[in-house]
């Protein structure tokens, strides 16, 4: 949808404006006056009370803003422009207060702060006769009036409009409140840019983190060397497909572009009118193939390189030993300082390989002479060099925490996306910390079940567990927990290349990460939150957002009970209202099938097909379990060496639950292990007449997981003496990501005890190579 500068682009900011439920929730301590209007704020304020009658919108209605203040008088008419697009009702702006008998009045002051909420906190009152909406600075009143529209209709209308009588006492939990957007794996227009950080104003988050270099392209307009745009700006194809599916394929497309450092500006100003600060990243050491590409001089090898057109970690890095590397990065970052007022400059610092400065005798001379101990050590002082040239000109680095490795800078904030381990140690030595961790601010991860998803890398971030999202480790003392600033999304756009499905994958988990770091954790609740999304999907579809509808899928969770030989099936979504029908043949869900009321029990093979319905109308995807009962089904298993923590899924019985797991081991349905291993022994509670055996193992090499190099089957009556009945030993080495069934026929043998080993590390690997990861799946018997 394309949307105009003069209208809609702040509209975005101001059309995001929401309608009222039809029926009526309680959002405050008190008693709910029925029927009353429901509200629908996200974030949800700190205290929110309800009081009687409303205010009318009118063409009388006046906007007044404190006398001789420019920025209120731009709030105001980004307010005034707002009721414009949702009433046809456009108040005038009154440099002045209102008169003390005043009625239709809107005004906003500093005049009455509360000095308690901040410079961030602003107070609003919707009465009958005028709306006051107060705070310490500009800022708090543009955050209030993200508020204020929150009370107008979602869709355009010419009826009377009514704001409802309240009371607000508001302020964020968090100083940093950030989404981050990758524009160098995939580059996007400065207009979306714009529309970008318009949908962080109306979530009331205040930084927007920049992406501008890469391995697959740099961004920035640097004048002193104009050929990291002429020539790192653009590449000569990218990745067709997943990274996983191999051998790889590409397009022969050219893709890139960069922003002129007018364009810059325009960005900056932009963020700046709506309370926003643009964080800059300028990777180092690593990803700088597209730098080192137009300057291959200040690489340890002299290159030829060219631009990447894949995604992954690549061993060319800046050479840490050559001098005129860090001429060459003092030059750019005074271009950047130049060009972004925000204190905070990241310099990116994360996957940045060794393999070149090992080999380098710039590299080696340099560890040398500084009297460093190791490659790692080198980095550091290669953080802590740059450090000294960003903090001599006032302004503080923030690196990815990696840079915790070899020693952290003296005065550098650590971003901890690897987790929040980096976070914990950073903020234990006393630096300022921005958490977002994979597992849960990671929006470039799927969002629903991957089979019903587009592409994406991986993971699994569904709704719930964004809005799960604790920024504070509770490991932390009280003095150490003042160091976590907040925490913000990552999207990165490997498998994003357009702006429609940036905005799929950020939508409607924004909503949920703005409640995270706007709202205190004793207000925040889940089913509440699910209410009040109801409203924002509707306000999602009028501002012509591509969301995802995701929360509409049925999740369903299938949990063995060993005690019955049964299944417990739950269904649910993350979207409140849809009724779900399921069935169990496979056949496709409708309102005619079953109507899902509660978990209700398998007690045989089933293939179970859910899907959500709103007045007879599909909302969501059909989800698809199947359910194999075989003779281990729900059998006890004991396991030799337990998997790795991180990897246990729901512990041994995962490998006899009925299910197979998809080609993704961060999903939560694989047992990892880690350089052990695996040995499991199945008790089929009596003798049982087998036919068949199998097991199912994971391969993806880029993250270090192997196929078995050897599996046994054997089988016992009495689990002491075993027959081996199959051995695989020359299992297929091929590449890709893909699950490997090992099956072996049985001729019609009668056992009690199953027993499966598979050897970790394959015949012939290196030693390093014996200790990577195994991960396996169901084992069937039949």
């Amino acid at each position: 949808m394309k949307l105009t500068l003069s209208k809609k682009m702040v509209g975005l900011v101001t059309a995001c404006a929401l309608t009222f439920l039809s029926a009526p929730y309680s959002v405050a301590t008190g008693q709910e006056k029925a029927p009353q209007q429901a509200i629908s704020i996200i974030p949800q304020p700190v205290k929110l009370s309800r009081q009687s009658g409303s205010f009318a919108l009118t063409k009388d209605t006046k906007i007044f803003v404190d006398a001789k203040n420019e920025q209120l008088r731009k709030i105001g008419e980004q307010l005034a422009g707002s009721f414009k697009e949702m009433t046809g009702i456009q108040p005038a702006i009154v440099q002045k207060a209102p008169d003390k008998n005043a009625t239709n009045s809107i005004f906003l002051t500093l005049k009455t702060p509360v000095d308690t909420l901040g410079e961030e906190g602003y107070t609003l009152k919707v009465q009958p006769e005028r709306v006051v909406l107060a705070a310490k600075t500009p800022n708090g009143l543009f955050l209030g009036t993200q508020t204020i529209r929150q009370l107008l209709p979602a869709q355009p209308t010419t009826s009377p409009v009514t704001l409802p009588a309240l009371e607000v006492v508001d302020k964020p939990r968090f100083s940093w409140r950030g989404m981050h957007l990758d524009v160098a794996r995939h580059f996007f227009p400065v207009e979306f840019v714009k529309r970008y950080i318009d949908y962080l104003a109306m979530h009331k988050m205040n930084t927007f983190h920049w992406h501008l270099t890469e391995d697959q392209g740099w961004r920035i307009e640097i004048k002193k060397y104009p050929k990291l745009t002429q020539v790192g700006g653009w590449r000569d194809g990218t990745l067709i497909g997943h990274y996983s599916k191999q051998p790889h394929q590409f397009s022969t497309e050219r893709h890139g572009g960069f922003y002129t450092q007018e364009q810059i500006k325009e960005v900056v100003k932009y963020a700046q009118d709506r309370y926003i600060t643009v964080v800059p990243e300028i990777e180092m050491p690593g990803h700088a193939l597209a730098a080192l590409t137009a300057y291959p001089e200040l690489s340890c090898t002299g290159g030829p390189f060219e631009v990447e057109k894949k995604w992954g970690v690549f061993d060319d890095v800046f050479c840490a030993g050559n001098e005129k590397t860090f001429t060459f990065l003092e030059d750019i970052m005074t271009e950047v300082m130049a060009l972004f007022p925000s204190k905070i400059v990241h310099i990116g610092g994360d996957e940045s390989p060794k393999t070149r400065w090992e080999k380098c005798p710039k590299c080696q001379k340099r560890i040398k002479d500084q009297g460093l101990k190791d490659e790692h050590e080198l980095q550091s002082y290669f953080i802590q060099r740059m450090e000294k040239f960003m903090n001599a000109r006032g302004r503080t680095i923030i690196g990815w925490d990696e840079i915790l490795e070899g020693g952290l800078a003296p005065n550098a904030y650590v971003m901890s996306w690897r987790g929040t381990e980096g976070g914990i140690a950073a903020a234990k030595q006393k630096h300022y910390v921005v958490m977002t961790p994979g597992s849960h601010v990671y929006f470039d991860h799927y969002q629903g079940e991957p089979g019903l998803e587009p592409i994406a890398i991986g993971g699994l971030t569904t709704l719930e567990k964004v809005y799960s999202f604790e920024p504070i480790p509770s490991v932390l003392s009280a003095d150490e927990k003042k160091y976590i600033l907040g925490a913000q999304a990552n999207v990165w756009t490997e498998y994003i290349p357009t702006t429609q499905q940036v905005e799929y994958m950020i939508f409607p988990r924004m909503s949920a990460l703005s409640e995270v770091l706007w709202t205190p954790v004793a207000r925040k609740d889940w089913n509440d939150f699910q209410n009040r999304m109801q409203q924002q999907y509707r306000r999602y579809a009028t501002m012509g957002v591509n969301y995802a509808k995701s929360t509409f899928n049925v999740k369903q969770q299938i949990k063995v009970d060993p005690t019955k030989a049964a299944a417990t099936v739950t269904l649910a979504t993350d979207a409140l209202g849809p009724q779900i029908y399921y069935t169990l043949d496979g056949s496709a869900p409708s309102p005619k099938a079953n109507a899902y009321t509660g978990p209700f029990n398998l007690v045989q093979s089933a293939e179970v097909k859910a899907a959500s319905f709103q007045d007879g109308v599909q909302m969501g995807k059909v989800s698809t379990k199947k359910v194999d009962m075989h003779k281990a089904f729900g059998q006890t298993v004991n396991l030799t060496h337990a998997p790795h923590r991180t990897y246990t899924a729901a512990g041994p019985l995962t490998l006899v639950d009925g299910q197979q797991a998809a080609n993704s081991f961060t999903n939560g349905q694989w047992l990892g292990f880690l350089g052990t291993d695996v040995e499991a022994v199945i008790d089929l509670k009596g003798k049982q007449r087998i036919n068949s055996i199998s097991s199912s193992y994971l391969q993806t090499k880029n993250d270090g997981i192997h196929l078995p190099a050897r599996v046994e089957y054997a089988i016992s009556k009495d689990g002491k003496k075993y027959k081996t009945v199959k051995v695989f030993s020359e299992i297929a080495d091929k590449p890709g990501v893909f699950k490997e069934e090992l099956v072996a026929e049985v001729p019609n043998k009668k056992a009690r005890y199953v027993k499966v080993t598979a050897q970790n590390g394959r015949s012939g690997a290196k030693p390093e190579e014996k200790k990577g990861w195994l991960f396996t799946d169901e084992i069937i018997v039949k």
